[in-house]
């Protein structure tokens, strides 16, 4: 290998735009820091604050359940636009969006223009730095105390602070309070924002400022340092009702463990995120001269194996950064706009699953662990689902959320997301993957997958005319068939969620597994249209619509391994004649990696270097690393930043509980290379290397005994694993 890869990126100027502000988080708090000497700004967000929409009682799933025999019974009769009347008659209500909580404003006299500067982020320690001459910021979020840290230091440092809540988007009807006192460190800030309307909540900022020489006087709404060699500044961020006393929480700020230490906190810090960072690492062989570019300059050279390895590592650091309370949302944990695209929400039908896919494979627990809270503290609202809409026991989950409501109530005529009923299923799934990974089953997972389970067992209950259970209403996200309309019969993802939530659950619980299994075999099987691709609607006489973003249809390839070309070769040359045929519609990046997740489990290693060249190519990256949902840097959105390095564990090693698949899908652009710490669904951890020769060498470290089926370029074998004991296997790669 050529050296060591950047585990971090720089740029030789301040960010301009908050797109392009170098970004820390804990799960919790997040901050996009512009870096600049002068006129320094950190946009402070917090996963809690979404805004009240003042409707909150009409929030809730809509009572379907009594209509929906008659429905079943129109759509089962070849009625195609049925589902379009099946409603309450509401209008379209988007989920309680995301915004940010203000912006700490750091001035500084004028100085020397002409210094050198310099800012970076550093993914090993979240830490973001600019330096400008003697002057430099140090700026990260705790994982361990949960608090964002920002240092400046420079002789006879000069600084006007002030928390301004004047963000893009902030609605006038804002009402803002503003705090200032002096303390013995220095002062205390603080900032409560109270929501329009009579909702009561309300949020609270406070920045203890802990100054180290010179002097701090009160200016209103801030205060101003002069003469100092150090400002310390600690910001928290909290949603709440009622009053919040800002010096109480100050003082909790003041008593940290490790106080007003900025070192002290840091090291507190790294014990989380380093630990969580450092456990998988790739290196492509880049050039040396490569890696040492600016990200804004690497982001030119698409076909970089450099800007590569950048975004594979900038891309865990932001899923780890974004991730804690919650899972990360469309725009991950940060925005510097009230007005966020789609509500700033967490999409479940594809954009959340996407993002959190590698956290299984690419060692983050603490994601997965994320994305379970999110799912446990909302199944009360997705039974409410099940019963509302569909009359029936157990769970469904909604299409979108803000976070704290699961209730599904954001559908429309042309989005009819209260019919899809695949969610619960995938949202579980990454749940399976960690508990087959680490060799557990929680026993939370276990409850949900009966959940589950009850839905389809109180739902499946209309036949076809050969004893096929049906799936009635049934919705593929987010298309239309083209001789009907988008609430049909039998979509290929309905059928495989299905399927697979049954034999999961099945699986779980003995007492009910023969029940569960019969069920699961009752489904009707995929179809093959006549153009030889897998059928995004299984019902005959439903045609298929090829141009489009999502690619619900092929669940059952990626993330399931219901179809592969292994067990189903048959099914999987029709899901590769499927993907062959789906065009891009509005070059929505999820759509782009969606396809190359696909491809890599069909061994399409082209196809995947294509599916990602296409995002490459297309200016999705801002400067930050974080990317955007169309090209040239049009809507900011974490899809292809967070999914990429899914996409790159994939085309080099997959895996089930009982089978190790390595280099199924690598590009002839990645000739060479090196991952290491990858975790697999059979218990073991892997190291990968392979050469421009042709050869391949694995290290497993299983922590399980048992065998396993193997399967490189060059054949298939079984292999046998004992716990404790390193396997090397040397391998063909052609």
């Amino acid at each position: 290998m050529s050296g060591t890869p950047v585990h971090g990126t720089w740029e030789p100027e301040p960010a301009a735009r908050w797109e392009d502000a170098f970004l820390s988080g804990n799960g919790r708090h997040g901050a996009l820091v512009f870096g600049d000497p002068h006129a320094d700004r950190v946009v402070v967000t917090h996963h809690t604050l979404v805004r009240p929409a003042g409707d909150e009682g009409r929030r809730r799933p809509p009572r379907l359940a009594g209509e929906l025999p008659a429905l079943q019974d129109r759509l089962l009769a070849g009625d195609t636009t049925a589902a379009e009347g099946f409603t309450d008659g509401r209008p379209l209500q988007w989920v309680r969006p995301f915004h940010p909580a203000f912006r700490l404003r750091l001035n500084r006299p004028p100085g020397d223009t002409h210094a050198p500067y310099r800012r970076r982020v550093d993914f090993t320690t979240g830490e973001t730095t600019a330096t400008h001459g003697a002057w430099t910021s140090r700026v990260f979020v705790s994982r361990a105390d949960d608090v964002i840290v920002q240092q400046v230091t420079a002789p006879h440092l000069t600084l006007d602070l002030s928390l301004d809540p004047g963000l893009p988007g902030a609605p006038a009807g804002l009402g803002v309070g503003h705090g200032a006192v002096l303390t013995p460190e220095g002062a205390l800030l603080s900032l409560r924002a109270r929501y329009p309307g009579d909702s009561g909540l309300a949020y609270t900022g406070v920045t203890l400022v802990a100054v180290t020489g010179g002097a701090t006087k009160l200016v209103p709404p801030g205060v101003l340092v002069e003469g100092a060699t150090e400002v310390l500044l600690l910001t928290r961020v909290r949603r709440h009702t009622g009053e919040l006393d800002a010096v109480a929480e100050g003082r909790a700020l003041r008593d940290l463990p490790d106080g007003v230490s900025y070192e002290g906190l840091l090291a507190r810090h790294l014990t989380l995120h380093r630990t969580a960072y450092d456990r998988v690492t790739l290196d492509l062989a880049a050039d040396p001269a490569e890696r040492a570019l600016p990200g804004s300059v690497l982001l030119e050279r698409p076909r970089s194996t450099a800007l590569l390895e950048r975004l594979f590592a900038a891309g865990r650091y932001h899923l780890l950064s974004a991730s804690g309370m919650l899972p990360p949302r469309l725009t991950g944990l940060w925005t510097g706009d009230w007005d966020t695209a789609w509500s700033g929400a967490f999409t479940t039908n594809a954009n959340l699953n996407l993002q959190t896919a590698s956290a299984a494979a690419a060692a983050l627990p603490e994601v997965t662990e994320a994305h379970a809270s999110l799912v446990h503290r909302q199944l009360p609202d997705w039974r409410d689902n099940a019963r509302a809409i569909f009359g029936t026991r157990g769970v469904v989950a909604p299409s979108h959320t803000d976070g704290e409501s699961g209730h599904t109530y954001h559908f429309s005529r042309e989005y009819p997301l209260h019919l899809w009923t695949a969610g619960a299923d995938w949202l579980l799934k990454p749940l399976v993957d960690h508990d087959e990974t680490y060799g557990t089953r929680d026993p939370r997972t276990t409850a949900a997958l009966a959940e589950t389970a009850l839905f389809y067992e109180d739902f499946l209950t209309r036949t076809d005319e050969v004893g096929h259970v049906v799936v009635v209403p049934s919705y593929s996200p987010e298309n239309r068939p083209e001789n009907a309309s988008w609430g049909t019969v039998d979509a290929a993802m309905d059928l495989s969620a299905a399927r697979h939530a049954l034999l999961t659950a099945a699986d779980r619980h003995p007492e009910h597994a023969d029940r569960w299994r019969a069920l699961a075999d009752r489904l009707p099987p995929h179809r093959v249209n006549a153009d030889g691709a897998l059928a995004e609607w299984a019902r005959p006489g439903l045609t298929d619509t090829y141009d489009h973003r999502h690619l619900s249809h092929l669940y059952g390839v990626w993330p399931l391994d219901e179809i592969n070309p292994y067990d189903t070769p048959e099914l999987a040359e029709a899901a590769h004649r499927a993907l062959e045929l789906r065009g891009a519609e509005n070059d929505s990046a999820h759509g782009h990696l969606h396809h190359a997740l696909i491809a890599a489990r069909l061994r399409d290693g082209d196809r995947v270097a294509h599916a990602v060249r296409r995002v490459l190519e297309g200016d999705y990256f801002h400067a930050s690393l974080m990317s955007a949902h169309y090209p040239h840097r049009d809507v900011y959105n974490a899809d292809a930043a967070h999914t990429l390095p899914a996409v790159l564990i994939e085309m080099l090693v997959q895996s089930t509980p009982g089978r190790l698949v390595l280099l199924p899908a690598l590009p002839e652009s990645c000739p060479q290379g090196e991952i290491k710490g990858v975790r697999t669904r059979f218990g073991a951890v892997l190291d990968l290397t392979w050469t421009p020769g042709g050869e391949a060498t694995a290290v497993l470290r299983p922590r399980r005994t048992h065998r396993i089926e193997l399967r490189t370029p060059s054949g298939t074998e079984p292999l046998d694993l004992v716990a404790g004991e390193d396997r090397v296997i040397s391998v063909k790669t052609r």
